[in-house]
């Protein structure tokens, strides 16, 4: 009789004898969970990164302290705090806007949240099969081609606190980079998001 595992994407045969141990032991079934586990933990660390590792971490640990939530974004140190009452809960990476489309500076409230909110303005052009006609279009200037229609740029877990500017999941290069709303890493927006509500303070600092 000869058995076989599972590890490190390798199938590994065992002896009669061996097999007997391992199985009186309950010690096979432990094996194959592990190295199926190994293998979930290296393909998540290898598609997301340390940094989204670390954000879906910290995003979903029970929350220590009650209060009104507020949200505080410093434009200078590229961070968005999350409070509860005066107790600061969460911290974020973020991309505000670039040169030209400044974000806002000032005290705001949430005014609406969307959780699957697209762009009325930047997006792309794209024909009848989504397949992209146009990229990066301004929809108030660039023309649409012949049988295309402009499709805006997804914006999960928006936040909007002043018109046309909101918090929301979307790329970050490091640097502010944005048409002036404030981008966040998907785990971080997804959590300020379930936090705020209408009426949220919402501080945008220099």
């Amino acid at each position: 009789m000869h058995t076989f595992i599972e590890a490190r994407g390798k199938t590994v045969l065992i002896m009669h004898n061996d097999a007997s141990i391992l199985h009186a032991l309950g010690l096979i079934p432990m094996m194959n969970r592990l190295s199926q586990f190994c293998a979930l933990a290296a393909t998540l660390a290898a598609l997301s990164g340390c940094g989204t590792m670390t954000d879906l971490v910290t995003s979903n640990l029970p929350e220590k302290h009650a209060g009104r939530p507020s949200i505080v974004v410093s434009l200078r140190e590229q961070e968005a705090y999350l409070y509860r009452g005066k107790n600061r809960t969460a911290s974020s990476r973020i991309s505000s806007g670039r040169e030209g489309y400044r974000t806002p500076i000032g005290r705001f409230q949430v005014i609406r949240k969307d959780e699957d909110h697209r762009s009325s303005v930047y997006g792309d052009y794209v024909d009848a099969s989504d397949k992209v006609v146009k990229a990066n279009v301004d929809s108030r200037r660039d023309r649409k081609p012949p049988r295309s229609y402009f499709l805006g740029t997804s914006m999960p877990y928006f936040l909007e606190f002043s018109p046309g500017y909101g918090l929301h999941q979307g790329y970050l290069p490091g640097v502010p980079a944005s048409h002036g709303c404030i981008r966040m890493p998907y785990w971080k927006a997804r959590q300020f998001y379930s936090a705020a509500r209408i009426g949220t303070l919402v501080v945008v600092k220099p």
